[in-house]
């Protein structure tokens, strides 16, 4: 059955392990694009909150105190 096979080329029916297996594979690669893709958006939304940080302290320092109506 294995002769005149390529490694990695599929031998017929899968057994129920290496069906599981192959489950499992899909199941991690799916998570670990979740993954990158909410790290890079956890990134994005650091150095937005930084700018605005920033945008804001600079406004700050540069407004005169407003004087309050009464």
């Amino acid at each position: 059955m294995l002769q005149g096979k390529a490694p990695g080329e599929k031998t017929g029916r899968l057994s129920p392990e290496q069906a599981e297996i192959a489950r499992l594979k899909a199941e991690l690669a799916k998570a670990q694009k979740k993954q990158a893709m909410t790290d890079a958006a956890l990134e994005i939304m650091g150095k937005a909150h930084a700018l605005l940080e920033s945008l804001s302290s600079e406004s700050a320092d540069t407004d005169e105190p407003k004087r309050k109506k009464r």
